[in-house]
């Protein structure tokens, strides 16, 4: 009897091994608001490192530099592995495209090992209702393509441009076609809201992420949607930071994040 399988993140961009690196390419359908989702782009440095590794380890942080503006099309990537002792590799990954830089990320993946100290999980998920519970919310298609691409169900805090008080968003994502939770994908998923000071505004502005960190907190694994919560942790002069926390339907936390973002107006 024949298995489906189940449609992978290197099928979606269509991820391929060239000569001297990798290369993939992001259609019009993953646009945000100026051009290929920034969530894609670190989703694709991401899974360039864990294929470029030498041992199959898990990855444990992320911190992304945006350098270009990246436009619809390929984008080639060059890896270079760094070990460090006997449990943790570094990967530098680089992507261009058409000769330029478009970003950067330094990548760390390291073994599971036993230690003499307590384990402790991170925060609980807050109390919510579940997702077969929430509306779904969808990003205008016409403004921002990529929405098509996530089930967004918002289950606590104000919508984005609502002119409320509080700058959080909370809602259950999944991605659309479904790709298989891992750290790639949450790094899709990581940016799949609107920037966070977006509930306190009546208007949408132009917030373009300038550099990204990620820290997984356990190997993800399971169905989506996640819960991910957003929160605005400073706007001002131009610059905002948000904080961003993502928890399976156990109530575990996958993964915490931390985007700078210019204001532009």
């Amino acid at each position: 009897m024949m298995q489906l399988t189940a449609r992978t993140l290197a099928d979606e961009f269509a991820l391929t091994e060239t000569g001297d690196g990798w290369q993939a390419r992001v259609d019009r359908t993953w646009r945000g608001w100026t051009g290929p989702h920034g969530g894609v782009i670190a989703a694709l440095l991401v899974e360039v490192a864990r294929e470029a590794a030498t041992d199959p380890l898990p990855v444990r942080a992320v911190d992304l530099r945006f350098l270009g503006r990246p436009t619809e099309g390929a984008l080639s990537f060059h890896a270079t592995e760094h070990t460090v002792g006997r449990s943790t590799a570094v990967l530098e990954v680089r992507a261009d495209q058409d000769g330029s830089p478009i970003a950067a990320a330094s990548i760390t993946l390291g073994r599971t090992v036993a230690t003499g100290v307590d384990d402790y999980a991170g925060d609980p998920a807050p109390e919510v209702p579940g997702p077969e519970a929430c509306a779904k919310f969808l990003l205008p298609p016409e403004i921002v393509p990529v929405g098509a691409h996530f089930d967004i169900r918002p289950c606590a805090g104000p919508l984005p441009l609502t002119g409320a008080d509080e700058r959080m968003m909370c809602a259950w994502i999944s991605l659309v076609p479904e790709l298989p939770t891992n750290a790639a994908t949450l790094a899709i998923l990581a940016d799949a809201l609107p920037p966070a000071v977006f509930p306190t505004l009546r208007a949408p502005v132009a917030v373009p992420t300038v550099a990204q960190s990620m820290y997984l907190h356990r190997e993800p694994a399971g169905r989506q949607p996640v819960l991910m919560r957003a929160t605005n942790a400073s706007t001002g002069g131009g610059w905002s930071v948000d904080d961003i926390c993502i928890w399976n339907r156990e109530g575990r936390l996958l993964a915490s994040a931390r985007q700078t973002r210019r204001v532009l107006g």
